[in-house]
């Protein structure tokens, strides 16, 4: 099977929730396509299992470019000193609004304080992240590339994942919104959904998916965060130069 190289050298990219999972995946990937990586999280430590060294220090010890800026994406303050930071390094090119949290309660248990953590780290992190990276990139007249981490459960439903759902199914609307208006200014928008994927967003999450690979209930197997990697750096990349407002399910095939 061939292999498809990118080329993102002089290019800043900002990935929230960088540190670990999916992010983590992603970051290292555009860092190993070149590009000056800004890893924006709560914390710089990876929670990955078999990872101790911050992500932004691996980019680094590949000779690479990268920073690690403190961040709490439900704060659009914070957001906001992100894409302030990245201008040190010429300016946000590609916007990857990964940051996520999931807490499992079913409908009638999900608390205001639940729901408004969820919230407010999934679907307000990318919607804010989404609009100071645009604004940025209007203001510089860069016309780039923004990247939301959707899900499947945007259009199927789980049990206990109510709360979790309705961000991952507005980040789908915010995603196709965005582009819509985006266009004239040459910004695409477009987001990635991930199936079950083995990342620490949850406990117990890496057993679950490695139960739904041994009981057959994936067409393929269960997937790790460096499998949506590559999604990432195409829907970036100038091979996607025509695709805007899609969310890219990268599920093995859940979705059958």
């Amino acid at each position: 099977m061939g292999t498809i190289s990118a080329d993102f050298a002089d290019e800043t990219v900002v990935v929230t929730g960088g540190s670990s999972g999916i992010g983590r995946a992603v970051a290292l990937g555009f860092g190993d396509a070149g590009a000056t990586v800004i890893n924006a999280d709560v914390r710089a430590a990876p929670k990955d299992v078999g990872a101790e060294t911050p992500t932004h220090e691996v980019i680094e010890a590949h000779g690479g470019t990268a920073a690690f800026i403190e961040t709490d994406v439900s704060e659009p303050s914070q957001i906001e000193t992100v894409i302030e930071a990245a201008r040190e390094f010429g300016g946000v090119d590609v916007m990857v609004n990964n940051a996520g949290v999931h807490r499992s309660a079913e409908f009638l248990d999900v608390t205001p304080e639940d729901f408004d953590f969820v919230h407010g780290v999934n679907l307000r992190g990318a919607f804010f992240g989404t609009q100071l990276a645009a604004r940025d990139m209007i203001d510089r007249g860069v016309e780039g590339a923004i990247l939301n981490t959707s899900s499947t459960t945007a259009e199927r439903a789980e049990w206990d994942h109510s709360h979790y759902a309705t961000t991952k199914g507005g980040i789908q609307m915010l995603t196709r919104s965005a582009a819509l208006e985006l266009d004239e200014h040459g910004i695409r928008v477009n987001a990635v959904a991930p199936g079950p994927i083995a990342t620490e967003i949850r406990e117990g999450w890496a057993d679950e998916a490695s139960e739904i690979d041994e009981s057959g209930g994936l067409p393929s197997r269960a997937g790790s965060p460096s499998d949506l990697r590559d999604a990432y750096l195409y829907l970036a990349s100038e091979g996607a130069s025509y695709v805007t407002g899609e969310t890219v399910w990268v599920d093995g095939g859940a979705s059958l």
